[in-house]
């Protein structure tokens, strides 16, 4: 078996899994799950979730980490226990570092349904119990590339006011023909199915592995994803640079 067959056979897409919150909201969680169960080191979980017009998340608390919710339809109403209040719409993003302790609410806004993408980063242990702080930023002033085949947005990273604690890279990618995932050196990451599909190739394998809407595929020793589609793929791809410390999730927690 050479190289690039192993890289293959050791990262391959997986379904995410249907969760139901407390609060009647459903998500597509990519991980952990029964089929991912482990953290992605410096990620403690990634979902894509639905909000229904009478549903939504009331204030509760958070601390230890940070949360990056990217929207996909729709709008979310955010309020918090810093006295911010802002609504969030299509391809727009916010940022919260939860550090030693914030409250939010989230509900979606207009009395219509939406959905978005939410991303929890773990902090170093030094930095848990810092002070929180939220930023947001509109769809205009997210950087975007037209590449041949491909558009890409950065959400986090190289040009967006949004910046994290943690080192990370957060890209969207509308894919209409091909496009190259070059992952930072010493970076953990995974690419997640918004809509459409397509197939995707780890370091150059010789074969290719389907991926559609809904299904994650985690990146932890490899350099290049190639993504390929005959019609249309949007994903995001996501790297950080791993802590090297274990995460322990408590429900809102990251201890």
């Amino acid at each position: 078996m050479t190289e690039n067959e192993s890289s293959a056979t050791r990262t391959k897409p997986l379904s995410g899994q249907t969760v139901r919150h407390g609060t009647g909201v459903n998500s597509n969680r990519a991980f952990p799950t029964e089929a991912h169960p482990q953290h992605l080191d410096p990620f403690a979980l990634f979902e894509r979730f639905y909000i229904e017009p009478d549903q939504g998340f009331p204030m509760h608390p958070h601390r230890g980490f940070e949360i990056v919710s990217y929207m996909i339809e729709g709008g979310m109403d955010h309020e918090d226990s810093l006295g911010v209040a802002n609504t969030a719409r299509e391809n727009e993003a916010m940022h919260i570092t939860t550090g030693g302790g914030i409250r939010h609410s989230e509900f979606p806004a207009d009395g219509a349904d939406c959905n978005g993408l939410q991303l929890w980063v773990n902090l170093p242990r030094e930095d848990k119990e810092m002070e929180p702080d939220y930023s947001d930023a509109e769809a205009e002033e997210l950087p975007t590339e037209e590449l041949d085949g491909a558009t890409v947005t950065t959400v986090v990273g190289d040009g967006s006011p949004l910046s994290t604690h943690t080192p990370l890279e957060y890209l969207n990618a509308e894919v209409t023909d091909s496009w190259r995932w070059e992952l930072p050196e010493e970076r953990t990451g995974f690419l997640y199915a918004v809509d459409g599909a397509g197939t995707v190739t780890v370091d150059g394998a010789e074969s290719s592995d389907a991926f559609a809407e809904g299904e994650v595929l985690p990146v932890t020793d490899a350099g290049t994803v190639d993504v390929t589609t005959d019609e249309s793929l949007r994903s995001v791809a996501v790297s950080g640079r791993p802590h090297g410390e274990p995460i322990r999730q408590q429900g809102p927690f990251v201890l």
